[in-house]
């Protein structure tokens, strides 16, 4: 049985990322269902879900992380890569660059 807030999150993630894999898409439904993303809008949690996902499983950031890149400058690296595969699922939103949250 589903929960108002995983029939939110479904939502959500339908709404942001149509053409998302199936295997990205049931990683980012459980990671925005977590409990520390609890208190959050369900639209927030997926966004936040999502942008985790993709820079750990669709970026370079980990490798950088390796390299003694720290958090912040990995993170400013890999947002290109983020909004790649943000836009080859046809997501309704993108990192801004310029924004020094982004990431």
């Amino acid at each position: 049985m589903s929960t108002n807030r995983q029939r939110a999150i479904a939502k959500a993630l339908t709404a942001l990322l149509p053409l998302a894999p199936y295997a990205d898409a049931e990683k980012i439904r459980t990671d925005a269902g977590a409990r520390h993303l609890k208190t959050l809008p369900p639209t927030v949690a997926v966004w936040l879900a999502t942008v985790a996902h993709v820079r750990h499983a669709h970026t370079d950031y980990e490798a950088l992380l390796e390299d003694d890149y720290d958090r912040d400058s990995a993170r400013f690296f890999v947002i290109d890569q983020i909004n790649a595969a943000l836009t080859r699922w046809r997501a309704t939103r993108l990192l801004d660059p310029d924004d020094p949250d982004a990431g």
